[in-house]
């Protein structure tokens, strides 16, 4: 005789099929539309846009991947 505890758990289904997963395309597709920061002006101390328009993108993506970590990690 087999006792519960000698099985396996029963797999459930994955749950990380979100929304919110496609909030991360965001920080993908900003920096590949060029005509955003393919320029010289305005500068910003000195820089042109496409230099600190490059360090804008980093928060961009940081805020984008917390939000969707924030929205969908399992609570409890």
């Amino acid at each position: 005789m087999t006792s519960n505890s000698d099985q396996p758990p029963p797999k459930t289904p994955r749950s990380d099929r979100s929304h919110w997963n496609w909030l991360l395309i965001v920080p993908v597709v900003i920096p590949l539309l060029t005509f955003l920061f393919n320029r010289d002006t305005p500068r910003v101390a000195g820089f042109p846009a496409f230099y600190w328009m490059q360090f804008l993108f980093i928060p961009l993506g940081v805020a984008c991947t917390v939000i969707v970590y924030r929205m969908t990690r399992k609570r409890g």
